[in-house]
């Protein structure tokens, strides 16, 4: 029987802020990628997903990113490799801080949005990230883009790697993730994303936004819980993956 994670970014409420819609997310949800308070979220507004992400036996992943509040971790910002090894580090260690305060074990680590993004395409940066966080827990899996040279450099520096692929957003037909700046890069509609899972499970392969195939090996999908449609999103994802007889569960 196939099985699939279904990870989600979550916690990243900050003050008066709410983003996203946590509470209603967990209960579809195998993995969570919390905030740390550099591109969004607060140590209260991260406390608060742990012990949420506790109660519902949902695995916690690490979520750092660059220093970018305004712009939500979703520019890259110029900085020198040694000091953007200390931002990685102390976001990292900070989530696993709390999460073991709360009783639990923090299991992987993914880079967000524009690291997420230089990761797939930089190798100095996916470096310098890497060996961030194998010094904080050489035990932490990495997620990143599945496709991406990110298994090569995981597999050099003896890490577990977590292939990921997206239901809600976008492929260009080279397999990178369809920049946010252009149009049609986020997929609203909960079927096409309900299925593009489906089809990279089952078949290994989705099709960019110009209609070529991609070919891809994912083994978690990620939602995104600043998505509107997230949580008619992942209904979907979960009528569909019973009908196919697909197991929903973490890595």
């Amino acid at each position: 029987m196939k099985s699939v994670d279904i990870n989600c970014d979550m916690g990243e409420s900050f003050g008066n802020f709410k983003i996203g819609n946590d509470e209603a997310i967990f209960p579809h949800i195998t993995s969570c990628n919390i905030a740390c308070g550099v591109h969004a979220g607060d140590p209260y507004q991260i406390e608060k997903t742990i012990d949420l992400a506790l109660s519902y036996g949902v695995q916690i992943g690490a979520h750092p990113g660059y220093p970018d509040l305004q712009g939500f971790g979703r520019r890259v910002i110029p900085m020198a490799q040694d000091e953007l090894s200390s931002f990685v580090k102390y976001q990292v260690a900070a989530l696993q801080g709390m999460v073991a305060s709360a009783g639990g074990k923090l299991t992987y680590v993914k880079p967000h949005g524009a690291l997420y993004n230089e990761i797939a395409i930089n190798k100095t940066v996916a470096k310098t990230v890497y060996k961030a966080i194998k010094s904080i827990d050489p035990k932490l899996k990495i997620m990143g883009l599945a496709g991406s040279h990110v298994e090569d450099i995981l597999n050099a520096m003896d890490m577990a790697y977590v292939p990921e692929a997206f239901a809600d957003r976008q492929y260009e037909a080279d397999g990178k993730l369809r920049s946010r700046s252009l149009p049609n890069a986020v997929i609203n509609n909960a079927t096409t994303a309900a299925q593009q899972v489906v089809s990279i499970a089952e078949n290994g392969e989705t099709q960019s936004i110009d209609g070529q195939k991609v070919l891809l090996d994912a083994k978690s999908f990620c939602i995104h819980g600043d998505n509107p449609a997230a949580v008619d999103i992942l209904r979907e994802i979960d009528a569909l993956l019973i009908a196919h007889n697909i197991e929903k569960k973490h890595f």
